[in-house]
């Protein structure tokens, strides 16, 4: 064990320590305790350690339990932890079992089942993970049971291994010859110029030479089916396309190639962005909107859309400004009605909604995404309703509502809770019923008048237990027209709940719903699924057979705020139908310089009341003196509500007034907000599920901005889940550029904002890592093998050389030891030096030696003669010795010390 020392020069301080006490001997320095002292101290200031080699070690074992291992790892696990125990060499060896797939946990501490996202093999971050929990004090090693294809590059974990000295061992749950023909990959541009034409390149791979199916879509519409013919490994086929709408794209290719062993890989998706310059996102239900053209005849890019089904969240990408002209939010889909809020506050977009029947309260938009970033709320007030409400309620009980869903609760529980909701938004003048229907209904609330039971009636309706079989729709309509023909409300509407796949027993339900509608009721359904569910269609008759709405939803957390929707569009809304005075409010001057004319009457508006944060330019003059044109700031975007119809029923008197283009030009330029400043420009890239975002900058211009007020970056992710916002640290790569690297849920849509002062530099759509978990990249598999060789490792075939011990030696410094008896021997010299301490010394001539026993004679017993004490060193010698010399330096000592006495 060889001693190292890091900083030796200071033992030059011992021969400077032996000098200076030879000049000055009355500091006594080279006294022989002064001396170790100075030698101590020396060598601790040397850094010493000593380096030996260490026997023990920690293997650390993990397991591949993503998707694309199977059930490889359950089939042969008992086995390799057989192996590997068995051959373990040494007690002092430690064996450390981890899974990992998406996330990491020990085995074991999950349970028996490995419970973590299996979507993604992130051997990295288990990689890195690894290299962060090994000892520093004892060797490691690393082996890895994996298919060898992970989702993320491995440089940094494989570059961290190799720095700390811990050997990767691998070995391959899967033999490379099975038969898989995948998606390798689709090449194609990120971002290119409206009407510009470009490639569309779809890369195959396969191990197996075949003639494969392949069909390209483009926004779920299919463009083209053809076949490509996979040989010596590869395949490869390529499309023109051009585009003249700018927005998003989203491409998506499917594969069907016979006797393939993993379908998991067949399918991916890209998304192109086509650029145009600024442009307004008009979705109106009239074919010749007049809104349109108006914008058009100013030079407005206008993208009009009439098919609600269509609306995407690629069409936000390049938009300015989206306006809402009279469409219901049920015929809007969810994802771009989600996307709405981040589009307006994180990107900087702009938001309009026009009036009409159709629209704010009336089209159900209360307690959707939309609804906060509104100027007014839509709640009616009770005071200001004219007509009571007769609702009835219908609920399916069926044994599909026991399902359990997140928070611990079960459909049925969310469904009683929105129905709960419904009557909490009844007046105290309004009727309710409900009903719970299996094969039968069952009264729950008979038709009962509000007025204070609200509690008493939601606790009631809590209590829904599950049923069985399915739900007989026809007796459930039966009970609920029943109950409400039997009212006097001027409002008569029912609720039908079901699950859409396990709708049953219609009968005679149009000649039901006939006699209901000629009644003046009225039937919405809210669905529990989609519409490709095998009773869509008969709940969407239902729905258009009874005056109503229908609403689709795979998500059980929704169903509450379906209900209260609902509930606000029959019982809390209003729309004014008779012609109404407007009177401005003189704050149009915060929206346009220019002053303007207003109209003097509107044709009808929707009631609604203006938020605190908004700006109202122009009010109804009745009894509501409600807002009639109102905008507000949400974020670094604007809203604004114009609660008028622009067209359509109640419009003729505002389309004949003679500011109208310009008041709709102007509110509209409003909403599209402030241009972008030079000197600004973002590039991003997706990698697996790995989002790379580069800032540039001109560094001069913007140097001082980003040091008084750093850039943000806002993302938002869109899954299966609810959509998530979330912010990310940048990174200062050099000066001109900020670099952002995150991972996101595989097959996730990434939009995001970068953020500077009032601007905004909007993008995405991102598709991250389509189906990459069943990608099978062989770059990855040789990227897995040449770091494992790099760092030391092997590709094991027999797992008794698992324990291989890497060479290993420890430094253990000497630091410690030394400082503690550095502080020992000081408390002993100080301890010597104050009080002035020696060792005793004995005189061996003093002592008197006993008198030799007698073998026979017992002697009288004598005391024996006195020995003369131990003579203290500054006591008088005796008068027989000789005079003692005078110690010089005893003396200054004693002189020292009676000071010191005086002076206390």
């Amino acid at each position: 064990m060889p001693v190292q020392f890091q900083s030796p020069e200071w033992f030059l301080l011992f021969p400077a320590f032996l000098l200076a006490g030879w000049f000055w001997k009355r500091l006594n320095l080279l006294s022989p305790l002064r001396l170790i002292l100075a030698l101590i101290a020396a060598f601790t200031l040397s850094d010493p350690s000593i380096r030996r080699q260490e026997d023990a070690l920690d293997l650390y074992v993990l397991l591949d339990r993503s998707d694309s291992t199977e059930d490889l790892v359950d089939n042969f696990l008992p086995e390799w932890k057989r192996l590997i125990e068995s051959s373990k060499p040494s007690r002092s060896d430690e064996l450390h079992w981890y899974n990992y797939a998406a996330e990491m946990a020990e085995l074991g501490a999950d349970g028996t089942v490995f419970t973590g996202s299996r979507k993604l093999t992130r051997t990295n971050l288990a990689l890195q993970n690894i290299a962060a929990m090994a000892s520093d004090k004892k060797p490691s090693r690393i082996l890895l049971f994996t298919d060898g294809f992970s989702t993320e590059p491995l440089q940094e974990s494989l570059a961290q291994l190799e720095t700390r000295g811990i050997p990767l061992d691998i070995r391959l749950v899967r033999e490379e010859t099975q038969k898989d023909i995948r998606i390798a990959r689709i090449d194609m541009p990120d971002r290119i110029q409206m009407g510009e034409p470009f490639l569309i390149s779809i890369n195959l791979r396969g191990s197996y030479d075949t003639d494969v199916p392949l069909t390209l879509k483009r926004n779920g519409t299919e463009i083209t089916t053809t076949k490509v013919l996979v040989k010596d490994f590869n395949g490869k086929v390529e499309f023109t396309d051009r585009i003249v709408q700018p927005g998003s794209y989203q491409y998506s290719v499917d594969i069907s190639p016979p006797g393939d062993t993993h379908e998991g890989n067949n399918r991916a998706s890209r998304w192109i962005e086509i650029t145009g310059g600024p442009r307004v996102l008009l979705a109106t239900r009239y074919p010749d909107d007049p809104v349109e053209k108006v914008l058009r005849s100013l030079h407005f890019s206008v993208d009009t859309v009439t098919d609600l089904s269509t609306l995407q969240v690629g069409k936000l990408s390049g938009t300015r400004a989206v306006i809402f002209h009279n469409i219901p939010a049920h015929e809007v889909p969810t994802p771009f009605l989600d996307a709405l809020p981040f589009y307006v506050e994180e990107q900087g977009g702009g938001f309009l909604m026009i009036g009409g029947q159709r629209s704010f309260g009336s089209g159900g938009y209360f307690q959707t995404s939309i609804d906060p970033i509104l100027p007014v709320s839509m709640e009616l007030k009770s005071e200001h309703r004219k007509l009571s409400v007769a609702l009835a309620i219908v609920m399916d009980r069926s044994g599909s509502m026991g399902v359990s869903v997140a928070g611990g609760k079960t459909k049925m529980d969310l469904a009683n809770q929105g129905a709960a909701s419904a009557i909490e938004l009844l007046g105290q003048q309004d009727n309710v019923a409900v009903f719970a229907v299996d094969s039968s209904p069952e009264t729950v609330v008979p038709m009962t008048k509000i007025e204070q039971k609200h509690k008493a009636l939601t606790n009631r309706v809590r209590k829904i237990q599950v049923g069985g079989g399915g739900i007989y729709v026809y007796e459930g309509l039966k009970a609920g027209w029943d109950a409400l023909k039997k009212t006097k409300s001027g409002t008569k509407h029912l609720i039908l709940f079901t699950d859409l796949a396990d709708t049953e027993e219609p009968a005679a339900y149009k000649k039901l719903l006939k006699e209901m509608t000629d009644d003046g009721a009225s039937v919405s359904v809210i669905g529990m699924g989609t519409k490709a569910d095998p009773d869509a269609k008969l709940c969407e008759e239902i729905a258009k057979l009874g005056k109503g709405r229908i609403f689709y939803s795979d998500k059980p957390m929704d169903i509450p705020k379906i209900f209260a929707q609902e509930t606000v569009t029959i019982a809390r809304s209003a729309f004014v139908e008779e012609p109404t005075v407007a009177t401005a409010t003189g704050r149009w001057g915060e929206i346009s310089p220019q002053a303007i004319t207003w109209l003097p009457q509107v044709g009808g508006y929707n009631l609604s009341y203006a938020r605190e944060d908004s700006t109202v330019a122009l009010v109804s003059k009745d009894e509501y003196l409600a807002p009639l044109v109102a905008t507000c700031r949400r974020g670094l975007g604007r809203s604004a509500a114009i609660s008028f119809p622009l067209a359509g029923d109640h419009s003729e008197a505002t389309r004949n007034w003679t500011n109208y283009g310009d008041f709709v030009q102007t509110t509209v330029r409003w909403l599209m907000g402030l241009d972008l400043p030079p000197g600004l420009a973002i590039k991003h890239q997706a990698q697996g599920s790995r989002l790379d975002v580069d800032l540039l900058y001109d560094s001069e211009a913007w140097a001082d901005t980003f040091s008084a007020s750093p850039p943000k970056i806002r993302i938002l992710q869109t899954n299966a889940e609810t959509p998530t916002a979330f912010d990310v640290p940048w990174r200062r790569i050099s000066p001109g550029k900020f670099n952002i690297s995150r991972e996101c849920d595989e097959g996730s849509v990434i939009c995001g904002s970068v953020q500077v002062g009032q601007y905004a530099l909007p993008f995405g759509p991102i598709s991250l890592g389509s189906n990459i978990e069943w990608s099978f990249d062989p770059d990855r598999l040789a990227e897995l093998r040449i770091g494992s060789r790099q760092t030391g490792g092997r590709e094991l075939a027999n797992l008794a050389d698992a324990w291989l011990r890497p060479t290993y030696v420890h430094e253990s410094s000497l630091r410690l030891p030394l400082c503690i008896a550095l502080l020992v021997l000081l408390i002993i010299e100080a301890l010597i030096t104050r009080t002035e301490w020696k060792l005793p010394s004995f005189s061996l001539a003093s002592r008197t030696p006993k008198a030799p026993k007698l073998a026979k004679t017992k002697a009288p017993a004598k005391s024996p003669p006195p020995s003369r004490p131990l003579t203290p060193i500054d006591s008088e010698p005796p008068a027989s010795a000789p005079p003692a010399q005078p110690d010089i330096e005893s003396q200054e000592r004693r002189s020292r010390f009676q000071k010191a006495k005086d002076r206390k």
